[in-house]
């Protein structure tokens, strides 16, 4: 029963979250202190937020750290005209105590697709590829590849089967941590099975769209994904602790990461499991003060034309209220951007237009706490103190774990 269960999270691997239900508040007095390590002038500086928000934010964070058995949480929210909120708590690894830290570098799972459809969309900027070109003209083998478009992969609605459903997938995974995938090895598992739906039919989030437009622009480019990244999109945005890895590597300082995704079902710390599997889809490592940049970069489309901006950001239903989903990126409640999970860790990174906003979360686990994401979570309980016009909700890119 443990070994199913785990397979089942596993298919939901860089995923954050399930629906969610609001939590109880406890007032400042009733939560236990914690650990907090405040940002420094660099890190916030707008100024703090008014003390009442501020203790808000202390309070419900702790809350849910703890409910939710999260070890060690990094926020940063940024409020143009009412200052920030930068802190670090909880710890970085269990077994040491050692507390959790500002500058931890982060495995960001998911929000690593914004970046390869960045790479993409300027290729067609640059008229190099087209949008509504079929799969099939980059790469072959794809199933039904000459009617799956560029943009149904983008946007969640090729009707490809997840490799990471894949229950020989999980096995060989999850057997093996420290196995090294091939983009190749990795799809191979999903097109074992029959396409879910027709191209365009309606959405499903699948890692097997990402893995294939990363091979996309490495073909139109002739140069390896993480290079067209680097040279790309980090380099002009300034991110200099951002990247694609080949494997494990994994630059200080970082937390230890902790996942229940486990054959046995048990905990294990995931820190040096290679994400190679994940690639295009997940594998990339960033920090606070890059994600905080690129949140606004992404959502304000600076590295593209308006055109092709617009059309990244129209975005069609996924089946959750208030949440869409346009060329790799997340809608939700105003909120854009995207999320991630990859065993050990989840990440959300999201800007909101309308009040020019940033909010960044990393935490050191994947582990569900009663059935929902711990991300999550936490950004549900954030935004609804700090922007409750705007409650995010990151449920669209949770495939069903059942």
């Amino acid at each position: 029963m443990r070994r199913n269960r785990s397979r089942r999270l596993l298919a939901a691997t860089l995923a954050a979250a399930a629906v969610l239900v609001p939590l109880a508040v406890a007032p400042v007095t009733t939560v236990q202190a914690a650990a907090v390590h405040r940002g420094g002038p660099a890190d916030c500086p707008e100024g703090g937020l008014a003390p009442e928000v501020t203790g808000r934010l202390d309070s419900t964070i702790e809350q849910v750290r703890q409910q939710a058995g999260v070890p060690g949480v990094v926020v940063g929210v940024w409020l143009p005209g009412k200052g920030c909120y930068v802190r670090a708590t909880g710890v970085a690894d269990r077994a040491t105590g050692a507390p959790m830290r500002l500058d931890v570098r982060q495995r960001i799972g998911s929000v690593t697709k914004t970046f390869t459809v960045t790479a993409l969309l300027q290729l067609v900027d640059e008229h190099r590829v087209g949008l509504d070109d079929p799969v099939s003209a980059y790469v072959d083998g794809v199933p039904c590849g000459d009617r799956i478009t560029l943009r149904q992969l983008a946007e969640m609605r090729s009707g490809l089967f997840p490799y990471t459903f894949d229950p020989d997938f999980q096995h060989d995974l999850l057997s093996d941590p420290a196995r090294s995938f091939t983009p190749q090895q990795a799809l191979a598992y999903g097109y074992r099975h029959d396409n879910t739906f027709g191209p365009g039919e309606q959405f499903q989030y699948s890692n097997s769209n990402l893995v294939l437009l990363g091979l996309v622009v490495e073909k139109v480019t002739g140069q390896r994904l993480a290079d067209v990244i680097r040279e790309r999109v980090l380099r002009p945005s300034h991110l200099h602790h951002t990247l694609l890895p080949d494997g494990p590597e994994f630059p200080e300082p970082h937390a230890r990461g902790y996942t229940d995704q486990t054959l046995s079902g048990g905990t294990e710390d995931s820190t040096d499991w290679n994400p190679s599997w994940a690639w295009a889809a997940g594998a990339m490592v960033s920090d606070l003060g890059d994600l905080r940049r690129w949140a606004e970069i992404l959502a304000t489309g600076r590295l593209l034309s308006p055109e092709t901006q617009q059309q990244r950001l129209a975005t069609l239903p996924t089946g959750f209220p208030g949440t869409g989903y346009g060329l790799g990126i997340l809608d939700t409640h105003g909120w854009l951007g995207h999320n991630g999970s990859i065993p050990g860790y989840e990440t959300v990174d999201v800007y909101l237009p309308a009040e020019h906003a940033t909010l960044v979360i990393m935490i050191n686990t994947d582990s569900s706490s009663q059935g929902q994401e711990p991300s999550t979570l936490l950004a549900r309980a954030i935004t609804g103190i700090v922007t409750p016009d705007h409650v995010y909700d990151g449920s669209a890119t949770a495939p069903d774990k059942a």
